[in-house]
């Protein structure tokens, strides 16, 4: 993720306001430079109000752009409807940051508002799978998969809040806080001809209907297009780009049908000072107007602040991971930063994804050189499921490559060393014929790594209790 200068500037000047209250900022930083920063406490409260809501506008503004299409078509596809992508991108596909070549998606949005829907899942044959959850405001409220309800066929009903009523005989149901519910299912593929085959049988199967049709033949209906929503602006900028009472008016609509956890109640009840409140329209006459144009930037530079200061952030030997994805309680900052670079994250129980920007000697990655990630013997990243690294040129998208590898994993029959440790080649060129099993292909510039732990140790070693750590990826020098 790129830092501007605007947000070097912001931690210059107010780096520590990201994580600090009202109280303790005026506290530590009272007197005219505080309140020049600020623009007075109405105006922090203003941006609080913003990062809160971030997740659920963003959630929206996705969901509109996604299913604004007729029938399925790509990664698109109308409310209702799955979309199921039959195959791992290359390195032209531009369309979505730091795609993976692990999991092939089958996901589908739903209004569970007015009635519940009914989510059938086939008997997986043992295959590693998770079918995330999310409610508006980004939680992962239920995740069944291998790791949580086993690989056998299923059905669920997924009820909105306030729904009551009987469920056919053996369905179960997982109840959505909010009306927006986003499946964001993954199933495990190595790429091959033959498992792309077996992985596109099993997303045949999957099955989503409304109650009111369960049981019945089914036929989805054509999706509604908007011609004047925006299809080609990426949905971070535009929802970067609205002002604040066209923000705030969108988040008050949203919270109708999308309410609050019973947490942010004393939260909320600070939001009334400036027109927000649940279940009402906004009052903008409540906002001062010298600030609808200066809090959503200020407001998104404190999210992106998360990056240097939040307190879930880890960085271990060069790689740097969120620690509390998927379910966020009350850590607003966190929900809306994690929305913000990695919209539609797991449960850390279900996947951890440490990134590195930079050597072990704290060096930016840069193709000209020749990298190596050594891991001891007995020391593979400890999962259940699977891991493995995957190659991003500076803009987080696949890099073209002679052997069309973007990642690395066990998949590979990677060769070991003598003495049982493995060594993955970090670089532009061949490392040699007798390498080549366990080489990462480089751009000629700059490069980013990303580290995908499926289904971690909840148990040492584990990256999650800090008794695994990322090994560093170094640089090599000399003839090594």
């Amino acid at each position: 993720m790129k830092i501007t200068r605007r947000h070097a500037l912001a931690a210059g000047l107010g780096g520590a306001f990201s994580t600090l209250s009202l109280s303790t900022l005026h506290a530590e930083f009272d007197g005219p430079l505080a309140r020049g920063i600020e623009g007075g406490e109405e105006f922090w409260l203003a941006t609080d109000a913003y990062i809160y809501g971030y997740p659920l506008v963003t959630m929206e503004m996705t969901r509109r752009v996604i299913t604004n299409v007729a029938s399925v078509a790509g990664t698109r596809g109308p409310m209702g409807q799955f979309i199921k992508l039959r195959q791992y991108p290359d390195a032209t596909f531009k369309d979505v940051t730091a795609p993976n070549a692990d999991t092939l998606y089958t996901m589908a949005w739903l209004d569970v508002g007015k009635e519940p829907w009914i989510l059938s899942i086939p008997d997986m044959k043992d295959r590693y799978f998770l079918v995330p959850m999310l409610d508006g405001w980004t939680n992962v409220f239920q995740v069944p998969g291998k790791r949580t309800t086993g690989t056998g066929a299923q059905t669920y009903a997924i009820t909105g809040p306030g729904w009551k009523g009987t469920l056919p005989s053996g369905v179960k149901e997982y109840k959505s806080p909010t009306s927006i519910v986003w499946i964001l299912g993954r199933i495990y593929c190595t790429g091959t001809p033959e498992d792309y085959a077996a992985v596109h049988a099993l997303q045949d199967q999957f099955g989503l209907v409304p109650l009111s049709s369960y049981g019945k033949p089914y036929t989805p209906p054509a999706g509604t297009v908007d011609p004047s929503l925006d299809m080609k602006t990426a949905i971070r900028d535009q929802v970067n780009r609205m002002d604040a009472v066209s923000y705030f008016n969108l988040l008050a609509q949203l919270m109708k049908a999308n309410p609050p956890a019973a947490a942010d109640a004393p939260e909320l009840a600070k939001f009334a000072k400036i027109g927000l409140v649940p279940g009402k329209d906004f009052d903008a006459s409540k906002l001062d107007a010298d600030f609808v144009k200066r809090i959503p930037q200020v407001a998104f530079d404190r999210i992106m602040l998360q990056f240097k200061v939040g307190k879930s952030i880890k960085n271990v030997n060069g790689w740097m991971y969120d620690s509390e994805a998927g379910v966020y309680g009350t850590d607003y900052l966190n929900r809306a930063f994690i929305t913000a670079i990695g919209l539609g994250a797991n449960r850390i129980q279900d996947a951890v994804y440490p990134t590195s920007l930079k050597d072990a000697e704290g060096k930016a990655y840069d193709g000209a050189n020749k990298y190596v990630i050594h891991i001891p013997k007995g020391q593979l990243p400890p999962v259940r499921g699977f891991w493995s690294v995957t190659m991003y040129d500076a803009n987080y998208f696949f890099v073209a490559n002679p052997i069309n590898r973007y990642s690395i994993s066990a998949r590979q029959n990677l060769k070991a060393n003598p003495d049982g440790s493995i060594d993955l080649y970090v670089q532009n060129q061949s490392p040699g014929a007798d390498k080549e099993s366990n080489w990462l292909p480089a751009p000629k510039d700059k490069f980013i790594l990303m580290l995908r732990l499926y289904w971690p140790n909840e148990k040492s070693p584990s990256i999650i209790n800090g008794t695994w750590k990322p090994p560093a990826c170094k640089k090599v020098t000399g003839n090594a």
